[in-house]
């Protein structure tokens, strides 16, 4: 027999739940604390299993008979209705549908998973480009030629690496519409190899120890931009860190009297913290810095302020003025020349010089070997390598040992 408003209001509490039925699997469950809730029984894939629509009277006969049918309707075509239920749920959490408010929603969710700021803006900058096209539309509507759209617009301006990245951006935005219910399938996979493959060009580098001598002599004559930015040079020849990394120290992260420098995993590529020793000649370096710049935050502050790390054009500015142009050497090349002596030398274990370098390896146990067994030769490396740089700048070759490692 079917249930009506006046039977369920007359329904009274007893000492255990109880169910009445109105039909066709839908019943209200009346609990000895008096709450009414509207349930629904089904079988789906040989299992029997329950639906909730509710709490009476805030959900009504009407409202829970039709979420019955609802039901009915989705079991008819062979779809589980608690998994539509859950779906329609996350939709109702998640918030706006267009691509510019999901897209927003990422950003927001990586900046407060502590992504780095550098990380932040280039996502933020590569979605832009598609945000600008495709923002207000429904991320369930857009297809893959309107992304291509987007794509060829940086094509023809010939920005094939940035036109890369865009679609990864897009794709990640698509892949977190999709967790979150409001998108079925990224068009993004659709789209690989339709615009022209970027090849990717390596950071110039000067990997002759004669010429290399010759920049470490050019360096030390540079009188340019005061003494930051010749520090920061001869700096980066004798550590080889990322070039970012170096610019934005701050004074924090060093400990003179243990000659080391830990890069904070926020800064780092690898986003892990980074221990590198200091041989003594970059220890006089830091400390002549500390003259200069040891009462602020940075070691090398922009000329402009000194609440800012030195420009990210700095070092190549005073390369180039120096003779040695984008195509000979750059800042990150220092890291190239490093790496080609060192293994040429032959004294290294490759895996302490991949260490040092702060590859990650894609064995985290083996990436985690590298930073500890390996300390006490990275050490001594680095002595090694600054005393070499000192050879290579009064003219000497660098000495070519395949043998017994140091």
């Amino acid at each position: 027999m079917s249930l009506t408003d006046t039977a369920i209001r007359s329904l009274k509490p007893s000492d255990k739940p109880r169910k009445q039925a109105d039909g066709e699997g839908l019943y209200l469950l009346v609990n000895p604390n008096g709450s009414k809730l509207w349930r629904m029984k089904y079988r789906f894939g040989g299992r029997e299993k329950t639906l909730s629509f509710g709490a009476y009277p805030a959900t009504t006969l009407k409202d829970a008979r039709k979420l019955r049918d609802e039901a009915k309707a989705s079991l008819a075509k062979a779809v589980d209705p608690s998994v539509t239920a859950k779906i329609e749920k996350a939709q109702r959490l998640a918030g706006g549908n267009s691509f510019k408010e999901i897209a927003e929603e990422l950003l927001a969710k990586k900046e407060a998973e502590g992504k780095a700021a550098a990380t932040m803006k280039n996502k933020r900058l590569y979605l832009s480009f598609a945000i600008a096209d495709l923002g207000s539309r429904p991320i369930d509507e857009i297809k893959a030629p309107e992304i291509l759209i987007t794509l060829r617009k940086l094509e023809k301006r010939d920005k094939l690496a940035t036109a890369g990245r865009v679609r990864g951006g897009i794709g990640e935005v698509f892949r977190y519409a999709i967790a979150t219910a409001r998108a079925e399938s990224d068009p993004t996979g659709a789209l690989r190899g339709a615009i022209k493959a970027h090849k990717a060009k390596h950071q110039s580098a000067i990997t002759d120890a004669k010429a290399f001598g010759d920049l470490l002599r050019a360096i030390d004559a540079y009188e340019g931009r005061g003494p930051g930015v010749k520090a920061a040079l001869q700096l980066m020849a004798l550590l080889y860190p990322r070039p970012g990394e170096l610019r934005q120290a701050e004074w924090k992260e060093f400990d003179l009297d243990k000659a080391t420098w830990t890069i904070p995993g926020s800064r780092a590529k690898m986003r892990r913290d980074h221990k590198k020793p200091l041989p003594p000649q970059a220890v006089v370096l830091l400390k002549g810095m500390q003259e200069w710049t040891g009462n602020g935050r940075y070691v090398f502050p922009s000329e402009r302020t000194v609440k800012r790390p030195m420009s990210d054009m700095a070092m190549n500015t005073a390369l180039k003025s120096m003779g040695f142009s984008k195509d000979t050497h750059v800042p990150h090349g220092f890291r190239t020349t490093a790496s080609t002596l060192l293994n040429q030398s032959g004294k290294f274990n490759p895996d302490a010089i991949e260490a040092e370098l702060a590859h990650l390896d894609s064995n985290a146990i083996r990436a985690a070997y590298h930073r500890g067994v390996y300390w006490d030769e990275r050490v001594r490396m680095t002595a090694w390598w600054a005393d070499e740089c000192e050879r290579m700048r009064s003219g000497a070759e660098l000495i070519q040992l395949k043998g017994r490692r140091a």
